[in-house]
């Protein structure tokens, strides 16, 4: 069991390192190892929890938590690939992380929920006056399917990826296209409401139409 914990730690002290590296391939390519790699990643430490909850020695739900990991995170791999914009690289920011993939907000989701377990289930224990390493046992077992859950909302509900920030910063946009050095915008086909008041000698009224600027040009000093 001493082993299986140092080799545990081992993949949770590198997993932050090799994520970010380079796999000098395509940008899909990268996307789609990074998530397989987290995928097993978080299926160990899932698999290690159950063991934390079962309290037993047989490492069959690490087994299994390893090759679900692996079969989850080419699933979620062919995800990210299929809705990457044409020519950029993938991006999301969730809750409490940004990341390069969506099994990374997963993976960390779950590993604070770990590690918050930990902690909660060491203060319980403490004030119960109970044995810590069963707060410990329990806690992280506990907080680890609870972050993961959570992470899997994090990841496809919450967090904002490419195609939303795209979509933002078009409907920001003033002109179809646009040109902004800092201090002078160029705009092209910009659709704006033309007003024109209009006084009768029996009312005064105000005709409103839709109209778009071929140009336009705003500058500052």
């Amino acid at each position: 069991m001493k082993r299986l914990i140092s080799v545990f730690a081992f993949f949770l002290l590198c997993s932050g390192f090799i994520t970010e590296k380079s796999f000098a391939q395509s940008p899909k390519i990268q996307l789609a190892g990074g998530n397989v790699l987290n995928g097993t990643l978080t299926g160990t430490i899932l698999g290690a929890a159950t063991m934390a909850l079962n309290n037993d020695k047989d490492i069959s739900p690490l087994r299994i938590g390893i090759g679900s990991g692996v079969l989850g995170g080419f699933a979620i791999a062919l995800y990210d690939v299929a809705t990457l914009p044409a020519g950029q690289e993938f991006f999301i920011s969730g809750v409490f992380n940004d990341g390069r993939n969506s099994t990374v907000i997963i993976l960390l989701d779950t590993f604070y929920g770990a590690a918050g377990g930990a902690i909660l289930g060491s203060a319980v224990t403490l004030i119960s006056n109970s044995p810590v390493v069963e707060g410990l046992r329990l806690g992280s077992g506990i907080g680890a399917w609870t972050g993961f859950g959570f992470g899997l909302i994090d990841s496809f509900v919450l967090a904002e990826k490419n195609r939303d920030f795209m979509a933002s910063a078009l409907l920001n946009r003033s002109s179809l296209f646009q040109i902004n050095t800092g201090t002078t915008e160029i705009g092209i086909a910009q659709p704006t409401l033309h007003q024109q008041t209009v006084i009768s000698p029996n009312a005064l009224s105000m005709n409103i139409e839709p109209v778009i600027n071929v140009i336009s040009l705003r500058t500052s000093f």
